[in-house]
């Protein structure tokens, strides 16, 4: 009799204290839970070896990128239901622990045990980051981990990104179900930002994190900057420099694979930073602060684009998302904006101006989802199918964290300000000149 969905069901229910709030559709053929709901697809048994294994986010990631788990239904609105059962809980290994001095718990693990079949644990996807013992945050290690998430395939980052090659929020004037467009907003985000700046023609910019060129093709065509861009990515490189020479701005243009710490030919007008300041990690941002703030002449100005996460009471509980940290972004941290503030003036800079764009995020990854499901099969061929499957699933949880306030994003706005203490800005702060 095919009874596996039922009996998931129960045992995930005991283990959890609650009801299960999606469908188990299970390797049998059977289903159980709530009709109507997005229903969890349990393709084989090895699944359950991964939680067992695993227990926690970290499992069920290795099981989704591997195959042993999908959605039948509306992502979103699995992810939303199951946030709350896992994500927002913070099951690990030590939370776990405690559970099972709880008999009922003890008797509902054993039941997985026998259901999941032979204890093998099955070997980590190949799209799980192999981190070699060393201290994060070196140079080595940082070139290792931008590889990894940006190395991918420039093809596969078209079907994502679209037209504009930007991979960071863009900036909304209305959502595209208003008459908005992916390619404007980011067109959009780019010219806020050169704003912000006071980017205009004879001045020079540093693009830290400079991607596929984007933002040093908007900054030279459009207000006339000498640009250098720095990125770690070979791959992203060498698109930006094609882009460069198609658009004729080899002589305004200059695009480098070199570390930020590594560039010694400023001093800069401006310096943008945008969606790179993730990487950098919490030992190492005051450093990192500092030598923007070195190469910047005094009356430049850094825009310093960053997601954030929500203060902890205790900071030193926060670690890092295990799924982001093994498949995504190696090494990436974020931060409270509070501390982002707090290290920048550090350094020396003067904070200006703080702008949230939280919901402007979410409506940019929703639109990244959309790109790379409706071109799922073109993706398919470029990149393994775990591949994809991590990008969809990373993007689309990232787009309900951002909608429900887990994080945030910010336009950090800070001046090297001299000690006459013109900073060059308008009265009014949101007059950018």
């Amino acid at each position: 009799m095919a009874d596996a969905a039922l009996r998931l069901q129960n045992l995930f229910e005991q283990l959890l204290g609650e009801p299960l709030p999606v469908r188990i559709r299970a390797w049998d053929g059977s289903q159980a839970g709530p009709p109507g709901a997005p229903t969890l697809v349990v393709h084989n048994r090895r699944a359950l070896r991964r939680l067992l294994f695993k227990p926690g986010e970290l499992g069920l990631a290795r099981a989704w990128v591997a195959g042993d788990l999908d959605i039948d239904g509306d992502l979103y609105t699995a992810l939303d239901l199951m946030s709350g059962l896992v994500w927002e809980r913070g099951e690990d290994a030590r939370t776990l622990a405690g559970a099972l001095r709880d008999p009922e718990v003890r008797a509902a693990v054993r039941g997985l045990v026998k259901l999941a079949g032979p204890p093998l644990p099955p070997a980590p996807p190949p799209e799980e980051v192999r981190r070699p013992r060393g201290h994060l945050h070196t140079k080595r290690s940082d070139r290792r981990a931008i590889s990894h998430h940006y190395d991918v395939g420039n093809d596969f980052y078209e079907i994502v990104l679209g037209p504009s090659m930007v991979y960071s929020c863009a900036y909304w004037q209305a959502p595209e179900a208003e008459g908005g467009t992916l390619e404007d907003a980011q067109r959009d985000k780019l010219e806020l930002v050169s704003r912000k700046l006071g980017l205009s023609a004879g001045r020079r910019l540093l693009d830290v994190g400079c991607g596929w060129g984007s933002m040093a093709i908007h900054a030279a065509r459009e207000h006339g900057v000498s640009v250098v861009g720095v990125t770690l990515s070979q791959e992203q490189a060498a698109y930006a420099r094609k882009r460069v020479a198609d658009e004729g701005l080899t002589d305004r243009v200059e695009i480098r694979v070199q570390d930020y710490r590594d560039v010694a030919d400023g001093p800069y007008d401006a310096i943008s930073s945008i969606g790179m300041a993730e990487h950098v990690g919490a030992e190492r941002y005051l450093e990192y602060a500092g030598d923007l703030f070195r190469l910047l002449k005094p009356g430049g100005r850094l825009l310093n684009h960053q997601i954030a996460r929500r203060p902890r009471q205790d900071e030193s509980a926060y670690s890092v998302d295990e799924f982001i940290d093994a498949y995504v972004f190696p090494d990436g941290e974020l931060a409270p904006v509070g501390t982002t503030v707090t290290q920048l003036e550090r350094a020396g800079f003067e904070v200006r101006d703080v702008e949230s764009i939280r919901e402007h995020y979410a409506l940019t990854l929703r639109r990244w989802v959309a790109n790379l499901e409706s071109d799922w099969a073109t993706a398919l061929r470029l990149v393994s199918p775990g591949r994809a499957r991590v990008w969809r699933l990373y993007m689309a949880a990232s787009a309900l964290a951002f909608e429900h306030n887990r994080i945030g994003v910010n336009q950090v706005l800070a001046v090297r300000t001299p000690d006459s203490g013109d900073s060059g800005l308008p009265l009014r702060t949101r007059t950018w000149n």
